[in-house]
Formats: C-alpha cells, structure tokens, sequence
C-alpha cells in the first residue's frame, strides 16, 4: 500500500511516554504544532484489563498492553548463544507500548536522584572493564525541573521527613498516601536500627489532583491501569495538556522507521509505518526521540547517512552502548502477625541509608516494601528456597502466609558497561521489515557485590520488624534492562563518549533530541521515572527558549 505525505510540522515526538508527553506539552503550549508518534495503541481501562497471567507485572503471556506483535522479537545474545525472544518472553526487556508509554502501567514512585547519583565515577573511581562516569550536570541543574514534574504531573510525599536528602525550594503538592501494617513493622523495626525512613513518594494523588479522584488503594497498582485516574502519567496529565491546545496531534499506532535528513545531514522529519504497512514522511523542524533507551538507539541507528553510516550521532560508536536498568536485591520474611491488609498500593516506607557511602562498595539502593502482591505473583516470587512449588504443602503455605510475608527490596545503583549494548540484528526484522534490536553484553560484577550488601541490609530490617525467619536474594549476573532501562544515548560533553549534550542535543545536530532515560549516565539508586520526566522539562524548555 502507497504512502501519503503529511503537512509539515514544527516538532515530532517519538514516544508517548513519561519524556514524550512531557516534551509535547512544553512546545505546544509553547506554540509549536507538535505531532506525536506511538507505536503502541491508545487503549482504555477496560481494554487493558485486570488479567492475572497477562500483566506488565507478571509477563508468562502475551498482553494487550504491549508489545502485542508476534513478529517483532529481539534477539539476545547470551552466553548460551543467540535468541529469538518475543515481546513477552524473559529477556525482552520491553517496556509497556501504548499510549502513556510505561506511565500507564507503573507503580509511580516518584524519587528524585541524589546529588552523588550524578557524581559517581568522582565519587567512587572508575572501577577496571565499566564505563562508570559523572553527569555533565549536577542535581542542582536539574532541581528546578523536578519541582516543576512533580507539581504539574502531581507527586504526593513527606517534605519533611526528605529533607535531609535533597535541597529543594518547595514541598510536595500532596501529602502521602495512608500507611498500613507493613509500614507500622518497618517503622519499628527501622527504630531499632537506627535507621532513617520515609514515605514512598509517589505519582498517585492521595488527594483530588489535576481535576481527577484521589486513590481508592485498591490491588492491582503496579502493572496495571487505575481505574480511578488518580496514578499520574503523561497519558491523563502532559498529554492530555499538548492534545488540549489544539496544536498538538497524537498518532496510535505509528511506528517510527528512521529520521529523515537531507543530503548534508541535516534532519527533516521521520519516515514511520501506519498498521497497514503504508509508510508515511512528516516532515518537521525538530524531531525528539523519547521511545525509551532501547527503541530510542535502534531508530537512530536506522537511520544512517553518507556523514553518519552506522546511525545518526554514532560516528564513533556510542549509541546503544552502556545499557543499563536496575538489578534488584531483595529479602523476604515470615511475620507472625499478618502485615498485608489489603489495600494498595503497598509499597509505602523506604530508607535511602544505603544509596551511598557503603564501606568498600560502589553504589548502593533504596530499601521499601513491596506493592500489593497478587497470588500468583506470590507463588512465582515470594516463596521460601525450600517449599515445593507444587503440591500440598505448597498450598497450605500459601493459604497460611499469603498475608504474613513480606518483601523489602531496591533497585541497585548498576554499574555501566560499554559492552551491554543494543544493536541492529543484520538478519532478523519485524514485520515491518525493520531490522529488530540485538542485546548482549552483561551488568558489571561491581553491581552484584553491591546487590549481596543491600540484600543483607533488606533481610536484617525484616528480623528487625519481627520477622520470625527471613531469606535474601538478589538478581543474577545479567542485563537488566526492562522497565528501567537506560544509558544508550548518555548525555556527556565529549562526543567522543556520548551521544548528546547536556540540553539532550544529539552531537552534531542541531534539531535532533533525546527525552527520555536514553540520556542518563548513570541511573540512581531508585526509580527513574521522576528523573526522565524533569530532563524532558528541562530539554524542552530550552528548545522552546532557544528556537
């Protein structure tokens, strides 16, 4: 089927996510026409829907939320070979796909970085085989920008009780969520350790917000849309602000092939692929790529020139290069009184006294409690080593402990790798007939000793809250790249290290950006998200300042 040639714009975005949304909504209110791309589709609550064996949260078969196309696999490179995985196969490492991007689906922690996460290699050295290295920008660039994100997407939080943590002008614009049995123990057991502990700031209103209810905690949070709209993502907040200006145009459905340039190497605009197959150019002023680190690399990759051949920005080999998430490490303890009273979102109480400064360690986590689990996700994670997983036995433990075991874990600072990368497979295409991602490479052993130290620390604050026996985990050596996942365009000052600048500009380009968690160095000690989105405000507003 033909083509069409679409009017021209001033700005496309590609990727309706927590950067997308972010950056329609600075240029169309600031006057920009803005034309947004998603490959995924723009779906309801009830489309979604509340499947336990069809989640983001538990992926054991495919799910309406996305990737939902049997013929785009990615291949993974591992030490037993080469794979064809699909979309909801381990090792995918996919985000959510749909309108909202990963939004739509999170748990909504709402953490800000912490001034060391952007200092690390200073802070820490540079340990031999990593690619461990500092931010060309410090928190205090980035701070009135996480202020902005957190009032206008609306994060609700203690100020107070984070204070110590980060300087920041204001406070949160809510309060936090109510919290239940499992903060009562962790509180407790937190005081007899001495240990620091807030609440879960989160992305959830604990209040009517933004024209929208407030939580009504039910169970099914993270992985999962809001039946109430009260969690926040760019699908009911930014997006729904660029949509509501008139000069911004949201595209389901439309997957980006390349970035257009002209024969100097200049960019003009985006080919991309509508359901049927037909391909389309738009051409604009200034495109924005914000598919997420993985999506993000393979398009501009796709899309060589005679002055770039290996993809735009990647002259001297830095795109899809430093692919990183977060490995988690993680205990679990039997308490004798149940600590889960079912209601959401669960996860409520955190310590950050192990993000940093761990004797001997590079890096470290946050420590919180787990969301809400649901039974099946129970059984397939939350089990002690040496319970059958079938049978009887199995069973009556399940009936006996569901509400009395509980999870603390944290997303541990990984250490990058030039070697954990995304590629072009040079064999394999999706059924558009673009060439999929290849992944290989593996997390650095740093972050593994970190993970045994933070597992510890989460296991000794469980026998602290009375837990009567408690057991430690952490994740593999491994790539660790699914709903976190980073580093593939790092922001740096050298183009010969990295792919953009400080402002998101891919080097050598002067109307070619990158909003989302592509551009991050490193990525914290805790969730990511609010990061992405206050660099997506930060980009933006000097795009718009600057153009």
């Amino acid at each position: 089927m033909r083509g069409t040639r679409l009017m021209r714009v001033d700005a496309v975005v590609v990727g309706s996510g927590a950067g997308g949304g972010v950056a329609a909504a600075v240029l169309a209110e600031a006057g920009k026409q803005v034309l947004v791309l998603e490959r995924g589709r723009d779906l309801t609550f009830a489309e979604i829907g509340r499947d336990h064996l069809r989640n983001h949260r538990l992926t054991r078969y495919p799910h309406r939320s996305g990737p939902d196309y049997e013929n785009g696999p990615r291949v993974v490179v591992d030490a037993a070979g080469e794979h064809l995985v699909r979309p909801h196969e381990p090792g995918f490492h996919g985000n959510a796909t749909l309108v909202g991007g990963g939004t739509r689906l999170y748990g909504a922690q709402a953490w800000r970085f912490l001034p060391a996460d952007f200092t690390m290699a200073s802070t820490y050295g540079v340990p031999a085989g990593s690619s461990l290295a500092d931010w060309p920008i410090g928190y205090d660039d980035l701070e009135p920008s996480y202020e902005r994100a957190e009032w206008e997407i609306g994060v609700c939080g203690d100020h107070a009780a984070g204070s110590r943590h980060w300087r920041r002008a204001k406070p949160y614009p809510m309060s936090p969520l109510p919290e239940g049995l499992q903060a009562a123990a962790l509180r407790r057991g937190a005081a007899a350790l001495g240990w620091d502990v807030l609440p879960v700031p989160l992305l959830i209103n604990s209040v009517p917000y933004g024209g929208r209810a407030a939580c009504t905690r039910c169970q099914h949070c993270v992985g999962f849309a809001c039946p109430a709209d009260a969690k926040n993502g760019s699908h009911n907040t930014v997006l729904s602000r660029a949509l509501a200006t008139g000069r911004a145009r949201l595209l389901p459905e439309a997957v980006a092939e390349r970035v257009e340039c002209d024969p100097s190497g200049r960019v003009t605009g985006v080919r991309w692929v509508d359901r049927s197959g037909a391909r389309h150019v738009v051409e604009a002023e200034v495109v924005i790529c914000a598919a997420g680190a993985i999506e993000t690399a393979r398009l501009l990759q796709n899309s060589p020139t005679r002055r770039e051949p290996y993809g735009l920005g990647n002259n001297h080999d830095q795109v899809g290069r430093h692919l990183q998430g977060h490995a988690y490490a993680w205990a679990l303890g039997e308490m004798d009184e149940p600590v889960h009273d079912g209601l959401g979102p669960g996860v409520s109480l955190a310590t950050l006294d192990f993000v940093h400064h761990n004797d001997g360690l590079v890096g470290g986590a946050m420590l919180a409690d787990e969301f809400t689990v649901l039974p099946l996700a129970f059984w397939a994670r939350n089990l002690p080593p040496d319970l059958p997983r079938w049978g009887a036995r199995n069973k009556q433990y399940m009936r006996d402990n569901y509400r009395r075991v509980m999870r603390v874990g944290g997303p541990v600072q990984e250490i990058p790798s030039p070697e954990a990368r995304t590629r072009l497979d040079p064999r394999v295409r999706d059924r558009w007939g673009i060439p999929v991602a290849r992944l290989s490479g593996t997390t650095h052993p740093e972050t593994l000793r970190t993970g045994d130290f933070i597992a510890g620390r989460a296991r000794e604050w469980l026998l602290a809250s009375g837990a009567r026996r408690a057991w430690a985990a952490r994740a593999p050596l491994g790539l660790h790249a699914g709903q976190h996942q980073s580093g593939t365009c790092r922001m740096g000052d050298d183009e010969r290290t990295s792919v953009v600048d400080r402002w998101g500009r891919v080097h050598g380009h002067d109307n070619l950006y990158v909003a989302d968690a592509s551009v991050h160095v490193t990525n914290g000690g805790v969730n990511p998200v609010l990061t992405i989105m206050a660099l997506a405000f930060r980009t933006a507003e000097r795009l718009s300042a600057d153009w």
